[in-house]
């Protein structure tokens, strides 16, 4: 199943509309989420990094990417920010609401996630993956 929060763009009957802070499934549902560059467009992450968690059956697995800079220790976000421009010059792009530092996978490791990073560029150099990027595994052990 493909779920986006916004999902009549796809004019497929097969993507469901879902909203990460609020999901409507049972939880313990899922093996296995893919969350790929989401959270850095959510005002409240710590909510939908929860619901993700929630969904997720015993020693179910998340992809959880966002971009992160790790120069930053700390994430940096600021809730005055909200026009577009302002979120362009602060966020890089106009639709993010922060910019994710070194302290994404304590974020992740809160709500009760183990973190497995999984570099797989080496694996697959026709597939133009950026080598400095880990895959982010959040397991779910309870």
């Amino acid at each position: 199943m493909c779920g986006d929060k916004n999902n009549e763009a796809y004019g497929d009957e097969e993507v469901v509309q879902v909203d990460l802070m609020n999901l409507k499934f049972k939880t313990n549902t899922f093996d296995l989420v893919i969350c790929n560059h989401v959270l850095e467009h959510i005002d409240d992450d710590h909510k939908a990094i929860q619901e993700v968690y929630r969904v997720l059956k015993h020693n179910g697995k998340a992809i959880l990417q966002v971009p992160i800079c790790y120069n930053m220790k700390e994430t940096y976000e600021n809730d005055l920010i909200v026009t577009e421009n302002e979120r362009l010059l602060h966020f890089g792009q106009k639709d993010h609401v922060r910019i994710y530092g070194n302290d994404y996978f304590k974020r992740l490791e809160r709500v009760g996630f183990e973190i497995d990073l999984i570099n797989i560029a080496a694996q697959f150099p026709n597939f133009g993956l950026n080598p400095k990027e880990n895959l982010v595994i959040g397991i779910k052990h309870t």
